[in-house]
């Protein structure tokens, strides 16, 4: 696969092109002047989360590590795909907020503009980082940002419809002995699996742990090994052990479909933790399970707060401490429990996670085994690939294609996307 080149700054001649003009990147916090504004007035924040408005525990948690640097914390929320589009156009006009909160895949196109500064020019430690977390932010080799926690996904199960179906849950560790399941379910009259096969980033979120879990990899879309987890998907359409509503199915028909009692099994993350606990029937959680056996990677979600390149290089400094407030093992915690559990990206908030919440174990097991969408190097190539692979799947399990046709085509676009 060819790789779109890519021209790396640094974050001194970033600075450079600023003064004269190239880049002209500063912070709305800034009074326009030539004196620094640093160590005081305010830092301008941006999130994905706006439903979350000034009065919620998360918006207190902002300001709350402004007040800790000595400064007031202007936050603005926009939703997931405005926030890319506006932190892109904020850097052309030169208002880059000082903070960015922003979805894992999105970095590498923040880091691919050069808007962004590096982990470590921005003299942030990132030791304790669990590697593959971190990941989901490195572009030829530089972290261009922190994850402030991941979720995942995993198995929820209806115990009561495996009861009924002499189906130990214990027993699922492997493609196989899931598809048994799913026979012996139906068989007894319920339903067996549901997912999100939509054709948008939700179904290719959803597609990746069996795509990876198979062994194929994302630079070579046809090969036997996603061809085969494309077959698997498609078999359990085809003998009934998953409903054609999966075609296009958003992650939250998913929990609605598993949330009537109806379903063995519904692929969902870690966000419906709560949602799981007050379902009518009681719930656990298996591991989605690689084809040969063990635990099958899953892709990461969740946000990387990362610091725009500013013009005033002096603000760097207190930027560096709200960012290191937001990422202690105590924060990364705080984070988890008001995030529906964020599993903190380091073995020691992992750990101080599960000593307050030890059912969490599973999830924190999902995130230690999961992967970046972007990793691997694919950085800005990943949007176009995904495309091809969600293409794929609608193609498939419609009946438009052979699996084998349809992951053909989807490697011949996704070359073509990339190159």
């Amino acid at each position: 696969m060819h790789t779109t080149p890519r021209t790396r700054r640094t974050l001194a001649a970033l600075t450079a092109l600023a003064a004269t003009g190239g880049l002209a990147a500063c912070s709305s916090g800034g009074d326009g002047g030539s004196e620094s504004t640093a160590g005081s007035g305010t830092y301008t924040w941006w999130d994905p989360y706006p439903q979350h408005d000034e009065s919620s525990d998360w918006a207190g948690r902002v300001q709350a590590c402004g007040e800790e640097a000595g400064v007031t914390i202007e936050r603005t929320a926009y939703d997931t795909t405005a926030l890319t589009n506006q932190a892109l156009l904020s850097a052309q006009e030169g208002t880059s907020p000082d903070v960015i909160l922003i979805d894992n895949p999105a970095v590498s196109t923040l880091a691919d503009t050069g808007i962004l500064t590096t982990v470590d020019e921005f003299g942030v430690d990132t030791s304790s980082i669990d590697q593959n977390l971190l990941d989901a932010g490195v572009v030829d080799g530089e972290a261009y940002g922190i994850p402030i926690g991941a979720n995942t996904l995993s198995l929820y199960y209806n115990a009561d419809v495996l009861k009924k179906a002499k189906v130990d849950p214990a027993s699922i560790t492997d493609w196989d002995s899931l598809t048994a399941a799913l026979k012996k379910v139906t068989d007894a009259g319920s339903k067996g699996i549901t997912f999100a096969g939509i054709g948008t980033e939700e179904g290719s979120f959803q597609f990746l742990p069996w795509f990876w879990g198979s062994g194929a990899e994302l630079t070579d879309l046809d090969s036997p090994e996603a061809v085969e987890a494309l077959e698997l998907w498609k078999g359990w359409l085809d003998e009934g052990y998953a409903p054609n509503t999966v075609i296009n199915n958003s992650q939250n028909t998913v929990w609605e479909e598993f949330l009537t009692g109806d379903f063995a099994f519904a692929e969902n993350g870690t966000w419906q933790v709560n949602s799981a606990a007050e379902a009518e029937f009681e719930t656990g959680i298996v591991q989605l399970p690689a084809k040969d056996g063990g635990v099958a990677p899953a892709p990461t979600g969740g946000e990387f707060i990362v610091a725009p390149v500013q013009e005033d290089t002096a603000r760097y400094d207190v930027t560096r401490q709200i960012v290191e407030c937001m990422t202690t093992p105590e924060g990364f915690v705080e984070t988890a429990n008001t995030f529906a559990y964020y599993v903190p990206p380091t073995a020691e908030g992992q750990e101080q996670l599960l000593s307050e919440n030890e059912d969490l174990e599973p999830w924190v097991e999902a995130v230690q085994n999961a992967k970046g969408r972007t990793s691997d190097g694919l950085g800005t190539d990943y949007p176009g690939i995904s495309e091809a692979l969600w293409t794929a799947v609608q193609n498939a399990l419609s009946g438009a294609a052979t699996p084998a046709e349809a992951l053909e085509a989807a490697q011949a676009d996704a070359e073509a996307a990339t190159s």
